[in-house]
């Protein structure tokens, strides 16, 4: 049920006036008018309450009333834009607390996307890599992303024997969705030495026929083996990209992102594109992990500094915010690290594979506790049950050792925590603010087909326990993993609600419904949850007097509507830092 405000916070005026720029309003005198003014609308404030009102005003960067269209009169004068909204609902711009901003511009924009419903079979990947060579020079390196076998007619890996015939001379590697394996054909294999006699590199798998031989599928740290053959992309690439993306973001309602593994070369983009002008988004950084003791303790003393979002996140807009860790690998390459073997095709059982950490765990563990000690914020990710109870387990120790309030630790994924990590969550969360999942309710919908594969049918049930987490008192920052999933937030509201796969291979529910929650706790999950694992809750994320305004405008009431819709919900107008910064139909 809507909770309607009663009273607004800035007394203020209605005006059926549609969409308009300066009308001839009365002002209220000493310049105090507002900027921007929405009206007749549905405002979902997402504040503590959630309650919902019908006009928002906005002067500068701020938001300065939230109430009733009555209530606006004082706050409009000869320079105020008013927009009739119609009917439209408004909430807090959508923020994504876990994606893979800076590095996939670039990608999104020069490399082969082999991404549903482009490609539905081998065969389409196949005709799309024969088109690439047909137009390449000899010898040039074709690169693509984005395929996921659950979605593929044949549902298995795409080999190098599938890619040798179309393309016997150029290079070719093509990257699987999540991003922790990929197919090489047998050029790429030649080019970096990889033959039957290769072993598996430290926390990578080279995937082999019976007898041995490479099938061309490489995990986790063995993409490397190809991968660091593929020329870089350009600095001109990179910040075009970034450029592209933060408008692909904005053009969906959303405002800000909490961005994985950045270089500092990308740190230097941001501030630069944010002074140009070219980054409406609040970017919310965390720098690239380390593997040794050493390589933490300079790192610390690099960046350590100017990273304590606690105190300070300067203007709000590109934030040094943390560290990301790496605890396993991959619920897609069945890499991530479990207690029991993972599940093949269902039913099935990849017998004694229970997946592997990407380190040694008790260097994990104390470069946790030297971040801790740090003062700084640590997100790490892992998706396997027991890479899980390895994190919460060691934030446990380095907090009961050094009892820091407020660095808000992480768990990037989180895919099925144990109950053991659960009650972790929940006490370390009320005792040290501290041990949020970071999840993806995305991966049910995008990638759920290959998961439940995978997951089987007993641990399917448990991946993103979103309703035991509400039971618990856990609260969680949503997200896409982009491009692991796709970005848009919308998707992630709904698939929280929804829990449904993508085509239905192993039915249309694998995960259950069980572990289901409501479209107001699945929006909170990408505004004011996601707001406080960026640190900036009193700041964004909720629509309240004194906030920055970061503003979205839907075509329907998520509230309202069914859940169904929530998937196809349009984007009208996006408003970042008090400016609209995109409009359906706008320039």
């Amino acid at each position: 049920m809507k909770r309607a405000f009663r009273h607004a916070f800035v007394v203020g005026m209605v005006s059926p006036l549609g969409l308009l720029g300066a009308c001839d309003a009365p002002s209220s005198g000493g310049g105090l008018t507002a900027d921007l003014v929405l009206l007749n609308g549905n405002v979902i404030t997402v504040d503590a309450q959630d309650r919902v009102a019908h006009a928002v005003a906005v002067r500068g960067r701020e938001i300065v009333a939230v109430g009733e269209d009555r209530d606006m009169r004082a706050l409009i004068g000869p320079s105020t834009r008013q927009v009739d909204l119609g009917g439209r609902t408004v909430t807090p711009g959508l923020l994504d607390s876990h994606a893979h901003f800076w590095s996939s511009g670039a990608t999104r924009l020069h490399v082969l996307d082999l991404s549903y419903p482009a490609v539905k079979s081998v065969a389409d990947i196949v005709a799309a890599v024969k088109a690439k060579v047909q137009a390449a020079e000899p010898g040039a390196w074709i690169q693509g992303r984005g395929w996921d076998e659950g979605k593929l007619a044949e549902l298995r890996y795409v080999y190098a024997a599938d890619l040798d015939s179309i393309s016997p001379d150029n290079p070719v590697w093509l990257t699987q969705t999540m991003g922790h394996y990929g197919a090489a054909n047998s050029a790429a294999l030649r080019l970096a030495g990889v033959t039957t006699g290769t072993p598996n590199p430290p926390a990578g798998t080279i995937d082999r026929t019976a007898d041995g031989s490479p099938t061309g599928v490489l995990k986790e740290s063995a993409q490397r083996l190809v991968s660091r053959l593929i020329p870089e992309f350009t600095e001109e690439q990179i910040v075009e990209g970034m450029k592209d993306l933060a408008r692909g973001f904005n053009q969906e309602c959303m405002t800000g992102v909490k961005d994985l593994s950045v270089p500092e070369t990308a740190w230097d983009h941001y501030r630069r594109l944010a002074a140009a002008g070219d980054m409406n988004l609040r970017v919310f950084v965390l720098w690239g992990g380390t593997r040794s003791v050493e390589e933490t303790q300079a790192l610390i003393r690099r960046i350590g500094p100017f990273t304590k979002p606690y105190l300070s996140t300067g203007d709000d807009h590109i934030i040094s915010g943390g560290v990301k860790l790496y605890a396993d690998g991959s619920g897609g390459a069945r890499t991530a690290w479990l207690y029991e073997d993972w599940n093949k095709d269902w039913q099935g059982v990849d017998t004694s594979n229970v997946g592997y950490p990407t380190g040694d765990p008790e260097i994990l563990r104390k470069q946790i506790r030297l971040y801790t000690d740090a003062g700084i914020h640590v997100s790490v990710h892992a998706i396997g049950d027991r890479a899980i109870d390895w994190v919460v387990d060691s934030y446990a120790e380095a907090l009961e050792a050094n009892p820091i309030q407020g660095l808000r630790h992480g768990i990037i994924h989180a895919n099925i925590p144990t109950d053991h990590a659960i009650e972790r969550m929940a006490d370390l969360q009320k005792r040290f603010d501290a041990a949020y999942p970071e999840p993806q309710g995305s991966f049910t919908w995008w990638i759920g087909d290959t998961y439940a594969g995978n997951f089987g049918p007993e641990r399917s049930l448990r991946l993103n326990p979103f309703h035991t987490y509400m039971q618990k008192g856990i609260i969680w920052g949503g997200g896409s993993d982009y491009p692991v999933t796709p970005f848009p937030a919308r998707y992630g509201v709904w698939s929280t609600v929804a829990r449904k796969t993508l085509l239905g291979v192993r039915g249309e529910h694998p995960f259950g419904t069980d572990e289901s929650v409501d479209v107001h706790t699945a929006l909170r999950s990408f505004t004011m949850w996601a707001a406080r694992q960026m640190f900036m809750e009193k700041r964004i994320g909720s629509i309240e007097v004194g906030k920055h305004a970061d503003l979205a405008v839907w075509d329907r009431d998520p509230y309202t509507v069914e859940t169904a819709d929530l998937e196809n919900m349009r984007c009208e107008m996006t408003v970042f830092d008090g400016k609209v910064v995109w409009e359906a139909g706008g320039a």
